[in-house]
């Protein structure tokens, strides 16, 4: 029987020379994250980024009906991305793969909770000039968000706090990596990501190996102690 962890370094091929250093929050960085951003009225966005790896397009292409706070899940079908002489549109995502359901903790969804009953009071406040998107995250008045905006919002709640640059997509990274150093399965990995190929998802977060390859040493010695 495999050992969890221990038996990731197979699927690993030799990393490709000029392949992009990852840069992830380290754990001690992202359990600041929801002080960081507490109070900002995008700040399930950032925590729901962190918690379930949705790209940036996604998470703002995310509609209210693909979300069940009963059950803590959400469903990815579309994205945002914006298209010459169109603006901002939902398309469909670029591989099967990334069409997928994901898993909620249950911060993220109290956190959800709370931006819902948020949204509701600046419909109410935004009258006729609501934009019904049925997006789950929107401007004051409904209509889609800008990806550079938001990102210029997060990093400056991360530099307020003291917190190292990062860009959106990195939330993106410091999922898969603070996942994998917790010991959970590189298949649950690459299926919360939409990666196509658990090789992608391996070669990606190599750097993380080091780490699961001394955990699976201290699993073996525990093994062989007894």
């Amino acid at each position: 029987s495999r050992l969890g962890p221990s038996n990731v370094a197979p699927w690993v091929d030799p990393p490709r020379a000029g392949r992009p250093e990852v840069r992830a929050l380290r754990e001690v960085e992202a359990r600041r994250l929801p002080e960081a951003t507490r109070g900002d009225r995008l700040e399930a966005l950032y925590i729901l980024a962190l918690a379930s790896g949705l790209r940036q397009g996604e998470a703002l292409g995310l509609h209210w009906q693909d979300v069940d706070l009963e059950a803590a899940t959400l469903r990815v079908r579309v994205a945002l991305q914006r298209l010459e002489g169109r603006g901002l549109q939902t398309v469909e995502p670029k591989t099967a793969r990334s069409r997928r359901s994901i898993a909620l903790p249950p911060p993220v969804v109290e956190s959800l909770r709370a931006h819902k009953s948020r949204q509701a009071q600046e419909r109410l406040l935004a009258g006729s000039n609501w934009q019904d998107t049925g997006l789950v995250f929107t401007t004051a008045t409904g209509k889609p968000l800008e990806g550079s905006s938001v990102t210029h919002r997060f990093q400056k709640l991360l530099q307020l706090a003291g917190l190292p640059h990062t860009r959106f997509h990195d939330l993106r990274h410091a999922c898969a990596s603070l996942l994998l150093a917790q010991g959970v399965h590189p298949r649950v990995v690459m299926e919360t990501l939409g990666h196509s190929q658990i090789s992608l998802t391996m070669n990606t977060y190599s750097h993380v190996i080091p780490a699961l390859q001394r955990d699976a040493a201290d699993r073996m010695g525990a093994i062989l102690s007894r």
